[in-house]
């Protein structure tokens, strides 16, 4: 009879305990369970799936192995496509940096292929100066000349500024002398010491000149 009565008092404090275990379940957060749902979901497993850690559910580690595994290679492919990136961005900057430096060091390539016919002309005509006994005709080898080298000019954007009896702009001018003159040429350029040039429309060179005064 004793016995039977200590049997019946350990139940009922088994029942108990698990009662409180059920209760306490029941009470945890459940913020954290759904962060725990979404961790295992994250790998493809749902929480029914995960055991308390005794090993008798291998689907769950099976899983979680694959999932991982899975990851692992993502990262790998990731890491050797930006190796790959970061490479091809490095011999594209040193090709960019050598195809600058060769531009900035022929820039002036055309034009200088321009002039060189020019300067063809001018040694055959200073070639001729000496022996020469046709003034003339030198004279007009030397037009042609002068001709050939305003037309190269104008090609490349270059122009010449108008300055001569104009009114002085300091914008385009450079004042190297002033001189008396009559009431109406006052304030205007009377001689042009040296012509000034345009290129484009941005002033080249400041042309030279005599302002009245």
């Amino acid at each position: 009879m004793m016995k039977k009565k200590m049997n019946e008092h350990i139940d009922l404090r088994h029942n108990n305990i698990d009662k409180s275990t059920e209760n306490k379940e029941n009470t945890e957060n459940p913020d954290m369970k759904a962060r725990e749902e979404s961790e295992l979901s994250a790998f493809g497993v749902s929480k029914e799936n995960v055991t308390d850690g005794s090993g008798e559910n291998t689907e769950a580690s099976d899983s979680v192995v694959s999932a991982v595994r899975v990851i692992e290679e993502k990262l790998a492919e990731m890491q050797d496509k930006y190796i790959r990136l970061s490479a091809e961005f490095d011999n594209y900057r040193k090709r960019t940096l050598r195809e600058k430096m060769d531009m900035t060091k022929y820039a002036g390539e055309n034009l200088l292929l321009g002039i060189i016919p020019l300067m063809d002309d001018f040694e055959r005509a200073h070639q001729h100066m000496d022996t020469t006994i046709d003034c003339e005709a030198l004279k007009a080898g030397i037009d042609i000349i002068y001709g050939k080298f305003s037309d190269f000019l104008k090609q490349n954007g270059i122009k010449e500024i108008e300055s001569l009896n104009s009114n002085f702009n300091v914008d385009l001018q450079e004042a190297v002398a002033k001189v008396p003159v009559e009431e109406e040429k006052k304030g205007k350029v009377v001689d042009v010491v040296q012509k000034g040039y345009y290129l484009q429309d941005k002033v080249l060179r400041f042309a030279k000149v005599v302002v009245g005064e």
